[in-house]
């Protein structure tokens, strides 16, 4: 067997090491639209592309530039290629936690230019964590947090076809095109 991942697009896809030209905007669109949050254990399926564009529009709402728009858009893309894992597990997992940096580092600086300030990286965290703490209350009746972060934009829970939450997170990222540029 060898050191790769099949993707979507048909790319051989090695996860520590990839080249730029095998990261592709369709592929992480595509699988983070099948992939559900909280391991599946929402009542109702909730995709990581459906959090990553409530995350994105948070940030336009919030008059976030749109590097950081477009970083809140990608900052689960790394689970396009590596899978997710829970908080509580990742957390205990240093070496996923590595090279789920070193891959998520690798597709900012393709599409954002640069990595994140350590500015820019809280206001995504901001950003991730608000949807979190919203999406656990509406589907678990859980808070998370002893205080409810800020969150500007009602998100939509609905169920949603998969193609269409594919193209919507597709549409997001080429409103923020030429960010890097």
């Amino acid at each position: 067997m060898e050191d790769y991942i099949t993707t979507f697009s048909g790319v051989h896809f090695t996860i520590m090491d990839p080249k730029p030209e095998d990261i592709r905007i369709e592929d992480i669109a595509h699988a983070l639209s099948l992939m559900t949050r909280a391991n599946g254990h929402f009542p109702e399926f909730y995709s990581v592309a459906q959090h990553s564009i409530a995350c994105f529009y948070e940030a336009k709402i919030r008059n976030y530039d749109q590097k950081v728009m477009l970083a809140c858009l990608l900052h689960d893309a790394s689970e396009a290629y590596l899978s997710d894992l829970t908080r509580p597990v990742k957390k205990n997992m240093r070496i996923y936690q590595q090279v789920e940096e070193q891959l998520q580092d690798r597709i900012y600086q393709k599409y954002l230019g640069t990595k994140l300030t350590k500015h820019e990286g809280q206001l995504v965290k901001n950003v991730d964590d608000a949807e979190l703490y919203y999406e656990f209350l509406h589907f678990m009746g859980e808070k998370l947090m002893k205080e409810a972060p800020l969150l500007v934009k009602a998100q939509d829970y609905a169920v949603r076809d998969m193609k269409e939450v594919e193209r919507e997170f597709l549409s997001c990222f080429h409103f923020c095109e030429g960010v890097s540029s």
